[in-house]
Formats: C-alpha cells, sequence, structure tokens
C-alpha cells in the first residue's frame, strides 16, 4: 500500500513523532510505502510531495515544527479543489492518507472521507480544543512554555510592582490559559468561554497590591469584557473563515492601569508556544497516536481519528472530533476562581 503524510495549520510540537511513527511501522511492520505531502492540503492539491522513508525521519523526534511544512489551504474554497485532490492522490499511486491536524485540517478530512476518500485523522492543536479525545498533543508542551514564562513574570513584577498581563492563545477555548495560570500561580485568569468585569479584575489586582505582591493576570487571546466583542488584529479572514485575533492583553493592560494606579505591561507570548522541542508527555502521545493511525490504515479501518480515551488510545468517527469544539466547563473555571485575588 501506497500511503499520503500531511500535517495542515498550525504547527506544533510533536507532529514529527507522529510522522516518524506513522513511517517506522508502516514500513517495518507492514511493508508499506510512504510518500509525503508538503505544506497542509496544498500538497495534495497541487501535487507537491518529498520522499518519506526510514531514512527521512531519523532524528526527527524532538523537532518541533513539522518536515512536511503547513499551510491553512482549504480545498472546499477552491475551485475545482476535491477533483484535484483526487486525480493527484491516484497520479502518485496513493491508496490512502493520513492527516495531521487541527479542527479545520480534519474536518477537511471528514469531508473528503465522506467523499470516498481513505482518510485517517490524527488530532493536533496546541488548544486542546478538538472533541472526543481527552488530550491533543501539543497542548501538554505549549502549556509547559506558558507556565515558565509566568514564573519568570513574577519576579520581575514583584521588582517593579508592576502589573504583568499574559496574553497566551486560545481563540475559543481557554484550555491553554486555565492551565498555565493554574500551574504559574496567576492571579486571574480570562478565558473566552466566559465575559469578564473589568471592574472585577481591577479588585482582585488592587488586593494583590495590598499584600505587597505584584499581580500576574493570564488572558487567552479570544476573551472578552461584559458587553464587548474580543479585540481583532484586522478584519480579515482565513480560508477556513477565521479572523485574527491579537490586543486584548495590551487593552486590558491599559483598563487595569487606569482603574487601578499601577503601572501595568503585557507579554504576549503568541508564536513562542508552538516552538521548540516537544515535552516527553508529547512525544509519548504523538507516538502512540502515529501507531494506532497506521494500524488503523492497514486494516482498512477509514473515516476515523485516533483519540485518547482515559490512558488508552482509541478509534472514533472523524465526524465526532469534528462536529463542534471542546471548550473549558464552567465548573472547570470555577475551581480555579477559588484563589483569584488571594
Amino acid at each position: 500500500m501506497r500511503i499520503g503524510v500531511l500535517t495542515g495549520g498550525g504547527d506544533c510540537p510533536g507532529l514529527n513523532a507522529v510522522i516518524r511513527a506513522v513511517v517506522r511501522k508502516g514500513v517495518t511492520a507492514y511493508g508499506h510505502e510512504f510518500v509525503g505531502f508538503r505544506d497542509g492540503w496544498k500538497g495534495p492539491l497541487e501535487g507537491l510531495t518529498k520522499p518519506l522513508g526510514i531514512a527521512e525521519v531519523r532524528g526527527i523526534l524532538p523537532r518541533g515544527g513539522t518536515i512536511l511544512g503547513s499551510s491553512r489551504t482549504n480545498p472546499f474554497k477552491i475551485e475545482n479543489g476535491v477533483e484535484r485532490i483526487k486525480s493527484n492522490l491516484t497520479e502518485q499511486g496513493v491508496d490512502a492518507l493520513v492527516a495531521i491536524g487541527g479542527e479545520d485540517t480534519l474536518g477537511v478530512a471528514t469531508k473528503l472521507s465522506e467523499l470516498g476518500v481513505n482518510v485517517v485523522g490524527v488530532p493536533k492543536t496546541i488548544d486542546n480544543d478538538l472533541n472526543g479525545t481527552d488530550y491533543t498533543f501539543g497542548f501538554d508542551t505549549a502549556v509547559n512554555i506558558a507556565m515558565e514564562a509566568i514564573d519568570r513574570l513574577h519576579t520581575t513584577a514583584e521588582s517593579h510592582h508592576r502589573t504583568l498581563v499574559v496574553e497566551v492563545m486560545g481563540r475559543h477555548a481557554g484550555w491553554i490559559a486555565l492551565h498555565a495560570g493554574l500551574a504559574g500561580g496567576a492571579n486571574v485568569i480570562l478565558l473566552p468561554e466566559r465575559q469578564f468585569d473589568v471592574e472585577q479584575v481591577a479588585t482582585y489586582v488592587t488586593k494583590r497590591f495590598q499584600v505587597e505582591y505584584a499581580p500576574i493576570v493570564v488572558v487567552a487571546e479570544g476573551a472578552q469584557p461584559l458587553d464587548g466583542q474580543m479585540v481583532l488584529h484586522n478584519q480579515e479572514l482565513d480560508s477556513f473563515g477565521h479572523v485574527r485575533l491579537g490586543g486584548i492583553g495590551q487593552w486590558l493592560a491599559q483598563q487595569l492601569e487606569e482603574k487601578t494606579g499601577k503601572e501595568a505591561r503585557t507579554v504576549v507570548l503568541g508564536h513562542i508556544q508552538r516552538g521548540g522541542t516537544p515535552t516527553a508527555f508529547d512525544r509519548v502521545l504523538s507516538t502512540r497516536f502515529g501507531l494506532q493511525a497506521i494500524d488503523a490504515v492497514h486494516e482498512g479501518d477509514f473515516g476515523k481519528m485516533v483519540a485518547l480515551k482515559g490512558t488508552d488510545v482509541v478509534r472514533i468517527p472523524l465526524i465526532e472530533g469534528t462536529g463542534e469544539l471542546k471548550t473549558v466547563p464552567l465548573e472547570r473555571y470555577e475551581e480555579a476562581e477559588v484563589f483569584f485575588g488571594s
């Protein structure tokens, strides 16, 4: 069997570990042949390939990013996109695809599967917002990066007696903000799942200063004030209809400075959260996902996504993983709120 592999959407640590696991087991255990499609769905759309064998995946386990490249290409927004993909797969002699990606990449995989393309999905996103799986790889690494940044910011904030607002990624789901904020001892955590009251945040900040400690506020990029809207970098939409977010941290810092009379600064972690080597957890999870994915392909169990359920890696229908986003439940946020203002 000749199998295509692609990685789409935002990059994250662990992508290369999945590719490595798929190829190594596919070649050594099953005798399959592989071809890498470059730059997400742009690869099969335009016939962009690169060799993918044992030699190509040696040494890539600890590397961040993806050796195949990525993009946010949506073939369903391109004229004859689906027909071009099917034609290129046939021309390349590809019998099946392993698609590694998040909501958008696997959403395309779901539609293509319904149209007869043999696809198995692997869930990837630092946001941890894909349904059907307890965790996605990339999330643990992003949280640890954000936590380390918060740890460092505590000392500089206290030295200068200022508020530091840390803006992390999270368009519709605040998993990174919640976990990094809890692990880093933040005084306030603001998520997209619940609008926040700026006056209340200012009260928490003031209480922190009263005990002679400087406050750390962690805010997800998609968080919104009461009766407000998400702060946008610009109004442009990508091929999946997403706006580019950015600026909530700066807006909030200005508000807090005005309301508390204390200096406030913003740190936007941005793509730092995506970069660098994956944690041990993400390396292991990525490898297990890759092994399960190639097993599914070998068995002809297409239209499935691999997923973590408890400690087991299982297969679920692709539609279960992409039907709706997994957001932070209100009770999980309320668990964290007990620390605010203390």
